[in-house]
């Protein structure tokens, strides 16, 4: 896998968010991290990122806004966007993969298998 790759990390929890980026970052990729959907939507809008990672309770605007937001911005369209949540059964996973989310990933997250997971999505 090419590691010239950016990560975003849509997460309001900071343990969480910090968790998720220094995996990213160790992993050889890029990774931008923002804890609310504002700033992230702030920095899209200007830049790339090849996956986001959009936790689906966020303060300011829940996940499945932000995905269609996302959606919106025509140099985003080949970005991979991955739910990442508590809810974890079969019937939730189904309800984000049919909001129009490319994946889904539950917390806690397995810290062993986390690039591994994501990296399936990116191929």
């Amino acid at each position: 896998m090419e590691k010239n790759k950016t990560f975003c990390v849509i997460e309001d929890n900071t343990p969480n968010r910090k968790l998720f980026a220094m995996l990213i970052k160790k992993s050889g990729y890029n990774v931008v991290d923002f804890e609310n959907a504002a700033t992230s939507l702030n920095w899209l809008n200007a830049n790339y990122a090849d996956l986001i990672i959009v936790d689906i309770l966020l303060p300011d605007m829940n996940g499945s806004e932000l995905l269609k937001e996302i959606k919106q911005m025509p140099h985003l369209k080949n970005s991979v966007v991955i739910a990442i949540t508590g809810f974890s059964s079969s019937q939730d996973r189904d309800k984000f993969l049919a909001m129009g989310f490319d994946g889904y990933i539950s917390k806690p997250i397995n810290t062993a298998t986390f690039i591994a997971d994501l990296e399936q999505f990116l191929k």
